[in-house]
């Protein structure tokens, strides 16, 4: 676990950009296996740092019978398994603090999701693994804000945060991205990452189901890091209609090596 860690500190120490990439849910090994694989060949040769990421359970769905989980154990485990095999650390979310302990065995980072980042006693647990918290920037929240949350990290003895933009709702169906927010978070904390799926989403729809326009998430990743984020966070799938969870959000992972070469240009550049 260490050796991971060493790594996640040369990637906040490195200038070079970085991914947090990965399917939205783990749905079964193979899917995800492959995945994996095919985001480090990526990732090798654009000379990008990665963090695999997926979600053991989806907590915050609109419908009853939307896809939840595989098992948590199992999906955890698949986890564990890409950290070891592939050599990349790896992240999932958490949606309660009793979450947190048994989670932080099988990842190098826990990621709080957006609708969670106020909520105290996650924030407090997830500091106490010592792991790596990436906090999600709640669609309800002004930039400025965010150093509270970070402040419930720090107090709790836990240095290491990023702090992810996603987005900030507009109206009841739809997101825009501030980008002012990106240098608003880099005065209290070094590492700020755009989140290029989530930001795109048109959630509440009448269906129940987040809806999303997947055309726009290479606009929102390249202005991004225009604007100074150190690192993306993207989700991909090799068959994003046939994923159980985001579908619509997710960018086809035979479209992410084009998409992450113009930003380590972009990244380069400045």
């Amino acid at each position: 676990m260490n050796k991971k860690v060493d790594v996640l500190k040369k990637i906040t120490d490195s200038n070079k950009l970085f991914i947090i990439a990965g399917p939205c849910a783990i749905e079964h090994k193979e899917t995800t296996f492959m995945i994996a694989e095919k985001l480090k060949t990526i990732c090798e040769k654009h000379k990008v740092h990665l963090i695999f990421k997926g979600s053991y359970r989806k907590a915050n769905r609109t419908k009853f019978n939307s896809f939840t989980s595989i098992g948590d154990q199992k999906a955890l485990k698949i986890l564990q398994k890409i950290r070891q095999e592939f050599n990349i650390p790896v992240t999932t979310d958490i949606h309660s603090s009793s979450e947190a302990e048994n989670a932080a065995k099988f990842v190098d980072m826990i990621q709080i999701p957006a609708f969670l980042c106020r909520q105290t006693d996650i924030l407090v647990a997830a500091a106490k693994t010592k792991k790596y918290i990436n906090i999600k920037k709640g669609q309800f929240m002004s930039p400025e804000n965010m150093k509270f949350a970070v402040e419930k990290i720090i107090k709790n003895g836990n240095e290491n945060i990023f702090l992810t933009e996603r987005g900030t709702t507009f109206g009841y169906q739809d997101l825009v991205v501030d980008f002012r927010s990106i240098p608003t978070m880099k005065k209290f904390i070094g590492n700020v990452i755009i989140d290029a799926t989530h930001s795109i989403q048109k959630p509440n729809q009448k269906s129940g189901i987040t809806d999303g326009n997947s055309l726009m998430i290479e606009t929102i990743a390249k202005a991004g890091i225009a604007a100074g984020a150190d690192g993306l966070f993207v989700e991909t799938h090799p068959d994003p209609k046939k994923s159980q969870s985001d579908g619509s959000n997710m960018i086809n992972i035979n479209r992410l090596e084009k998409l992450l070469s113009k930003l380590v240009k972009i990244k380069n550049a400045l």
